[in-house]
């Protein structure tokens, strides 16, 4: 039996649409790319390799600088961030970017998107085309969502499961059963644009990692699907 989740070129076409990217932020400094992101309910927070830089998603302007290692994908739990870097995942005083704790990444270096969620930390495997939901303690897996295309960010929103993919040149954000796997709806980003990092402000947007390009874009969340 094959248990691979519906292909998105099935979907209805009210469930597949363009991505509707309403601004970009960015290039920042000297960054030549963009790896994770997250919203912490004020600023927007972008890893840039060896930087998370956080900026006013009003203005642009960037307010905060972190130096620290953060080459994937980043996470809000409300009070700190979590950053993946190499083959471990850090938890960062936001105020002052010390590293308080570090526990193994599922990948081992593999790793993609991040995002936090119900008292877990869920991470995305780029190639291995899967979603980790993890212990934010110890690493430990508590259980797997399969893909079909490679996965790069992840992110949650009333009670919806969105990751970004990025393969040759298209590049999509999909919202999809946290069970199956199966495509429920399906943005497609413009030629050219692929999406690195992924998270929800909680409301109208994604903010999306734009990987080499170094910016970041805001992609307007779909009014059908909201709760």
């Amino acid at each position: 039996m094959d248990d691979t989740p519906p292909s998105s070129k099935h979907l209805p076409i009210a469930a597949r649409q363009p991505a509707d990217v309403v601004r970009e932020y960015g290039p920042f400094g000297a960054a030549s790319a963009i790896h994770g992101v997250t919203h912490d309910g004020q600023r927007v927070w972008a890893a840039t390799g060896e930087q998370l830089v956080g900026f006013d998603p009003a203005s642009g302007a960037t307010t905060h600088t972190l130096n620290v290692i953060c080459d994937a994908g980043t996470a809000f739990d409300g009070t700190y961030l979590y950053q993946i870097a190499e083959s471990r995942i850090d938890k960062i005083d936001p105020a002052t970017g010390k590293v308080l704790a570090t526990i193994p990444a599922p990948g081992g270096g593999n790793d993609s998107g991040l995002t936090w969620a119900e008292g877990s930390l869920w991470v995305g495997q780029y190639r291995d085309r899967k979603i980790h939901q993890i212990d934010p303690a110890t690493g430990a897996i508590r259980r797997t969502i399969e893909s079909n295309r490679f996965v790069t960010g992840v992110t949650w929103v009333d009670g919806e499961l969105w990751h970004g993919t990025w393969e040759g040149e298209e590049s999509t954000l999909r919202h999809i059963d946290s069970t199956s796997g199966a495509v429920l709806q399906q943005l497609d980003m413009p030629q050219g644009m692929g999406v690195s990092g992924l998270e929800s402000d909680g409301a109208d947007l994604f903010y999306c990692g734009g990987g080499g390009s170094g910016k970041v874009r805001a992609v307007r969340r779909p009014k059908a699907h909201r709760a």
